[in-house]
């Protein structure tokens, strides 16, 4: 029997903690809160960020760190990216196990990917998993498929078995930065199009800002080296249509509020889970500027979420930038 820990217990952590419970993993989830651990214990449910789902019960929570990781022999980390630091950076990790990451974003104070960071903290390779996957529909068993990039076809191969299920389907990859950078970007756009919605521009504008914001992402992921076939992959495209359409999107509910004229002050008080792309845009801001690579709409989120833009200028400003070819601008 394997043991697995899951660092992060929102409501990914806590979904994928339950899927490899449920193939009969030993399964510790941690995290932070005191209280939240003693209720996933006692009541076997998330209430704060998965409430309405029954967890396994070898799915096992707990507030320390050390506990968490002193038995494990796979480490998955679903730890949001900008605290990821504060996290590992305090643990101590088996130097024989494997880790993964599940988390999606750039640091803004490094410009790193999560792999990046928990490689450079663990002294190790790194694993992405990431895809289109909404926690709720997988905690339903609906039909899921997403990719696992790893440093080596051995340790791939290992991940896929662990985490594969009949409802939960796993393809291996060799990107991990191109898989990290679609994960990471399209919750920038997610935002954008969400903001679309909010302002009712239709059905038109919505199918435009996803392929011009699939160009972005791949102009800012083949900077980081990442091969371009990765971005018409699941962690491409793939996870950039999921969240640029559905309101079950953390990152597209930020838009639509945006959108029909709230803050991001009052939008972000109204939740518990972290809308990672709000981040991941002044990371990605920053990192383009600092490239001279051309991402207008990182740039208009930018401006709306930061500078305090109004939505309708943002679009206005992005249909009238000077003319281009489709595939050069």
């Amino acid at each position: 029997m394997s043991y697995i820990s899951v660092i992060g217990a929102g409501s990914w952590g806590t979904t994928l903690a339950a899927v490899l419970a449920e193939k009969g993993y030993d399964i510790t989830l941690w995290t932070h809160e005191t209280e939240l651990a003693e209720r996933i214990n006692a009541e076997r449910t998330n209430p704060l960020y998965l409430p309405g789902y029954v967890l396994p019960p070898s799915l096992v929570a707990t507030d320390d760190l050390d506990e968490a990781l002193h038995s494990a022999r796979f480490v998955l980390s679903v730890v949001p990216t900008q605290y990821i630091r504060s996290v590992f950076g305090r643990a101590t990790v088996n130097s024989e196990c494997m880790v993964v990451s599940a988390a999606k974003g750039i640091e803004i104070s490094t410009f790193e990917t999560p792999s990046m960071i928990l490689a450079e903290l663990l002294g190790r390779p790194v694993s992405a998993l990431s895809g289109p996957s909404f926690a709720k529909e997988v905690m339903a068993k609906m039909p899921t498929a997403v990719t696992l990039a790893a440093p080596d076809s051995k340790t791939g191969y290992i991940l896929q078995e662990i985490f594969n299920t009949d409802y939960f389907r796993v393809y291996t990859h060799d990107d991990i930065v191109g898989v990290e950078i679609g994960g990471a970007m399209k919750n920038v756009i997610a935002i954008a199009s969400g903001i679309c919605d909010g302002l009712a521009l239709g059905h038109d504008a919505r199918a435009a800002l996803i392929t011009r914001g699939l160009s972005e992402m791949k102009r800012l992921g083949l900077t980081f080296g990442a091969q371009e076939i990765t971005f018409s992959g699941l962690s491409g495209i793939g996870d950039l249509v999921l969240t640029c359409t559905a309101s079950l999107s953390r990152n597209y509910s930020v838009g639509f509020n945006l959108g029909k004229g709230k803050t991001l002050a009052e939008i972000t008080a109204q939740t518990n889970s972290v809308a990672e792309g709000v981040s991941t845009t002044l990371a990605a801001w920053h990192l383009s500027r600092e490239k001279g690579i051309e991402m207008p709409i990182t740039e208009q989120v930018y401006l709306t979420l930061y500078e305090g833009k109004s939505p309708a200028l943002a679009v206005r400003d992005l249909m009238t930038r000077s003319l281009k070819t489709e595939f050069y601008g």
